[in-house]
């Protein structure tokens, strides 16, 4: 009886331990929108290492959109490539040593980069219609922060507590 009750008590305790850690330390890995000038959080997205996400825009001058695709890796933002189908003012144009320029078989033009960056800032258009599509999601930045203003996106661990009071997307 003795030996069954130490038992529980060491199960209970060793419960208790597993399920605080759970709750305090960070292992959920997120995409984190949040506020630039504030650094308020804004939305918090999952996500996985390796996994990519797309920023679709309204080019300001020819008016043409403009797909912007990042990947997540561990700690960084990875920015892959950009695909529009025409040219404008601050637009690649050619191969350079930053990047390679093809044209795919549908017509679109692809910027590929590859580019690593601790985090990516967006400021959100009046009439770009800044869309950050991840999976099946499809959230319009507008939605999260006033345009004209500059939301800034990174990769974050962060606790349970954090993703369940964060406006979490799953």
């Amino acid at each position: 009886m003795f030996f069954m009750s130490r038992r529980f008590t060491w199960s209970v305790i060793i419960a208790g331990i597993v399920g605080i850690c759970l709750l305090f330390l960070p292992f959920i890995r997120v995409l984190e929108i949040v506020d630039f000038k504030t650094q308020r959080k804004l939305q918090l997205i999952r996500i996985r290492t390796g996994e990519e996400f797309t920023i679709s825009f309204i080019h300001s001058v020819n008016r043409r959109p403009v797909y912007d695709t990042i990947r997540a890796e561990n700690d960084l933002l990875v920015i892959v490539r950009s695909r529009y189908d025409s040219f404008g003012a601050g637009m690649p144009e050619s191969s350079t040593g930053e990047g390679t320029l093809s044209v795919a078989e549908d017509g679109w033009i692809i910027w590929t980069v590859n580019r690593t960056a601790p985090d990516l800032t967006v400021r959100v258009g009046w009439t770009a219609e800044h869309t950050l599509l991840i999976r099946d999601l499809k959230i319009r930045l507008a939605e999260l922060a006033e345009p004209g203003s500059a939301v800034t996106m990174r990769v974050q661990k962060i606790n349970m507590i954090d993703f369940l009071k964060g406006g979490s997307v799953k």
